[in-house]
């Protein structure tokens, strides 16, 4: 393995059989039509790391094995708003990728990051010539504008407990809840007062415990109902 200090964040590269075995594991042979495997790296991103600075063009197209991180943009005023997040399967510069002109998003990782990184000067031509893999990718960019398209109505539709139960999962880490509570009410479109309110009945319920300014997770399952109900909407 190696080292990649940009920044001031280290990222690790596997190498040999550390990179081979996640290649057999998470193959994704199957989206491509011309041989892939040679030109993908491996890459590991550890808790809090930029994969991608904002308005910088990424220099891969990355594919999401391990791990979640989430996406910011820096708005005219100067204020940063978190507005979506990524799991595994998800690509990261897809849009990079079929767009030669566009302002790249901040990615952030919420927990330790294993993802497939592409390189754009190796195999850019042959990935937007392959046919198969932008099916593909029509599919998942297709599913993210409609989940994008859903995260507002479901704050018309669901009350706060529902909403927050979901962060509170997409964002824990090693079962610890620890986002800032200006960046949630700003998320979810709530109240500073509101947001506490429902932390502390989640509390009384035994569905978190507070640890100093973090929360541990005590219960996943009243959590999880909770958040099903907006897959199931």
């Amino acid at each position: 393995m190696r080292y990649l200090i940009f920044l001031g964040w280290i990222m690790e590269i596997y190498k040999n059989e550390k990179r081979q075995r996640y290649l057999n594991e998470y193959s994704i042979a199957h989206l491509f039509s011309f041989s892939i495997e040679e030109f993908i790296e491996v890459h590991e991103y550890k808790r809090d790391e930029w994969i991608i600075q904002e308005g910088m063009r990424p220099d891969f197209l990355f594919y999401v094995i391990e791990g979640k991180a989430k996406i910011y943009v820096t708005h005219q005023n100067g204020k940063v708003s978190l507005i979506n997040f990524i799991n595994a399967n998800d690509y990261i510069g897809e849009m990079e990728l079929l767009n030669e002109v566009y302002y790249t998003k901040g990615i952030q990782t919420s927990t330790k990051i294993i993802c497939f990184a592409l390189p754009f000067h190796r195999c850019y031509a042959q990935m937007l010539e392959d046919a198969k893999f932008l099916r593909e990718l029509t599919k998942f960019l297709s599913i993210k504008a409609t989940q994008m398209a859903a995260k507002y109505s479901y704050s018309l539709a669901f009350p706060l407990e529902n909403r927050l139960a979901d962060f509170i999962l997409q964002t824990s880490d090693e079962e610890v809840y620890k986002e800032k509570h200006v960046t949630v009410c700003d998320f979810l479109g709530v109240s500073y007062r509101h947001l506490l309110h429902v932390l502390a009945q989640f509390c009384e319920k035994g569905y978190l415990q507070k640890e100093g300014r973090h929360y541990r997770i005590q219960q996943h399952n009243p959590l999880y109902e909770l958040a099903e109900m907006l897959r199931n909407k």
